[in-house]
């Protein structure tokens, strides 16, 4: 298998901590892509993924897989015995529940700060270029808002329980956790108040299979070349 992606961004960090919480990253060939050049918007990526967006994973029978959380689900069952998607139809239903929240309420609202709040990654690489600035800008802003909103749902969530879909870790605090590393650096805070969310953040963070593999959403390197 190959997987292409860029290490230290938001999603490719959530493919890799799959990879680690599953002992495959031996079975797996990484080959980077140069987000910062547009290389994943080349006609030859394309082709990979027309949604131009890492990660993408290439099966050995050439099949291309993308969206993080359909990898998910393909790497957690290759053994038969799914742990971050659920084992029962209510692990399930509860964790697909809170995995989706935590990509409309958190991962994807920081995305939409970051490309139009912020310089994000550069006018060649934002989305609704026919917006002026200022019509991009608050948009973005109203996106970092409902981001940091997400926030205070999950550490209401995190107040009743010890993880964001029950009892156990789950792909969905993969996705939660990826999501407050973006937040950080598009300067988004946590808001106040939300200790169950820092505690929780400070116990993921410590996790085999995630600590020295998230690192912070942005590589050094890339960070200098973004200005940020």
């Amino acid at each position: 298998m190959k997987i292409y992606d860029r290490p230290g961004f938001p999603n490719p960090a959530r493919i890799r901590i799959v990879l680690a919480e599953k002992q495959l990253e031996s079975q797996v060939e990484f080959v980077p892509v140069d987000l910062i050049g547009a290389e994943h918007k080349s006609s030859a990526f394309l082709q990979k993924n027309p949604s131009g967006v890492l990660p993408v994973l290439e099966l050995d029978d050439g099949t291309f897989i993308s969206e993080s959380t359909a990898i998910t689900e393909y790497l957690d069952h290759l053994d038969g015995r799914p742990t971050l998607t659920g084992a029962t139809p209510k692990q399930r239903a509860l964790i697909h529940m809170m995995q989706r929240r935590a990509e409309a309420e958190l991962i994807d609202p920081v995305g939409e700060y970051f490309h139009h709040a912020t310089p994000g990654l550069g006018q060649q690489l934002q989305a609704f270029k026919s917006l002026d600035w200022n019509g991009r800008a608050e948009w973005g802003r109203r996106q970092g808002e409902r981001a940091r909103a997400g926030m205070s749902y999950f550490n209401k969530v995190l107040e009743r329980q010890p993880y964001i879909a029950g009892e156990a870790f789950s792909m969905a605090d993969i996705t939660v956790f990826a999501g407050l590393l973006f937040a950080d650096a598009a300067g988004l805070t946590i808001p106040d108040n939300s200790s169950a969310l820092v505690a929780w953040r400070a116990r993921i963070a410590e996790l085999p299979s995630v600590k020295n593999r998230s690192g912070q959403a942005f590589l050094a390197d890339d960070a200098r070349r973004l200005g940020l």
